[in-house]
């Protein structure tokens, strides 16, 4: 075997172990929907700064809440490695989207779906519960390509106004979501802090956010904020993961003083890898 071969053959095995060892990077961001009239932060004075927080952070796995499928577009061709999954809420497929981008350089989908958080989830526009709006979920199955691992994804945005809604949508997904046995992360605008009785429905899935994982301090740290830097909701925006991740990174992306705001909620992002990781590298953790 020639020493040019050895080098190649040592680089390439270089790079795939870094692949199989970089966690997956996940983000969750309600980009507020870009018709509202916001004046001064409307979306197309705010536009890049929000394709900013994504550049930034490049993500593996974006959730996006409230888009409408012009702001779906401009992200998936700002950022061509990005491939969108799902459909708008309404009735004829159209209004606002929770999205899922994800990463074809790293994820493969094996299956990916759009359900509705009424008691007829297959029927598209359905709104059964007295939410304000249809409310939808979209999930997908992967196979993350650096560590042949199988894993799903969901995200969701409920409804702002009726707490019945979004307790009835928490059931429903945990009902969809509850016989899941693979790696399993849940990302949305829930517009209910955790200690909701919603969201702790939802938590019957053995999922914990991400965030607070790392920082129980900040466990609550607000997300709203309504384009004020002095208001702060509960902690209604959350990347949750199931019991076989390890949270490696987490931040509500709160921009820089005096910057334009990328929207009326903080983006929040997550670093993760799955435990067994560890041990595939040695770690005592």
């Amino acid at each position: 075997m020639s020493l040019r071969f050895l080098l190649i053959f040592s680089a390439i095995a270089f790079f795939v172990d870094q692949a199989s060892t970089e966690p997956l990077r996940v983000l969750t961001f309600n980009l507020r929907y870009a018709t509202a009239p916001d004046g001064e932060n409307a979306w197309p004075l705010r536009k890049e700064t929000a394709l900013g927080v994504i550049a930034d952070f490049a993500p593996h796995l974006l959730g996006v809440q409230e888009a409408l499928r012009e702001q779906v577009d401009i992200v998936a061709e700002r950022f061509p490695h990005l491939a969108p999954l799902g459909v708008g809420r309404e009735a004829d497929g159209g209004g606002e989207y929770s999205a899922l981008l994800y990463d074809r350089g790293r994820l493969d989908v094996l299956s990916a779906d759009t359900f509705w958080l009424s008691d007829m989830p297959e029927v598209r526009g359905s709104n059964t519960w007295g939410a304000g709006c249809p409310r939808v979920c979209t999930w997908a199955r992967f196979v993350d390509r650096a560590t042949n691992d199988v894993l799903t994804v969901a995200n969701t945005h409920w409804d702002h106004q009726s707490q019945p809604a979004r307790l009835k949508g928490a059931e429903l997904m945990a009902q969809r979501l509850g016989a899941i046995t693979e790696p399993l992360i849940v990302m949305g605008d829930f517009n209910a802090g955790p200690t909701n009785p919603a969201r702790l429905a939802l938590a019957k899935l053995g999922i914990r956010d991400s965030f607070a994982d790392l920082f129980p301090a900040e466990a609550n740290a607000g997300t709203f904020h309504a384009f004020q830097p002095q208001a702060a909701s509960d902690k209604i925006d959350a990347i949750l993961v199931s019991s076989v991740w390890r949270v490696t990174a987490a931040e509500i992306v709160r921009g820089q003083p005096g910057q334009r705001y990328a929207s009326d909620h903080y983006p929040v992002t997550a670093a993760v890898e799955l435990a067994s990781a560890d041990k595939e590298r040695g770690d005592d953790k």
